[in-house]
């Protein structure tokens, strides 16, 4: 009996499908890609021999230190007990509680202070409360 030999076939990989597949990511990364314009004029201010004319505004700064210690517009306290803070608001304040209170607090404070100082400013009747925060460089 004489049987006919069979052709062996060739083993490979089909790349086709990995060429698609690698052609899909690079148009996704292409859409979804957000591309930063930034333009870098370069702008020379006009010179002025006045000075700016300095106004003063009277406002409530609140400080907190990592601690819980109140500093009000720069002065300690004697202790971070809500009592010592209001009365020494209503000392700077005279009764205007139309002035700014700014509260400006460590990262690392307690939750408590912050809360407690704008407890006293709410209580006080302040309407113009802010806190300050610093500015994440890396978001526009």
């Amino acid at each position: 009996m004489k049987f006919k030999r069979q052709r062996s076939q060739e083993v490979g990989v089909d790349l086709t499908p990995l060429i698609d597949v690698v052609f899909l990511l690079l148009i996704f990364f292409m859409v979804s890609t957000t591309f930063t314009r930034e333009s870098h004029l370069q702008v020379e201010l006009p010179k002025a021999d006045a000075r700016p004319a300095e106004s003063e505004t009277r406002q409530i700064d609140v400080v907190i230190n990592a601690q819980g210690q109140y500093y009000v517009n720069d002065k300690p306290l004697i202790n971070n007990q809500r009592v010592t803070l209001e009365r020494a608001v209503k000392d700077l304040t005279t009764g205007d509680n139309s002035l700014p209170f700014i509260i400006t607090a460590d990262a690392r404070t307690p939750h408590q202070f912050v809360v407690r100082a704008m407890d006293v400013a709410g209580t006080l009747g302040f309407s113009k409360l802010s806190i300050t925060t610093e500015r994440n460089v890396n978001e526009g």
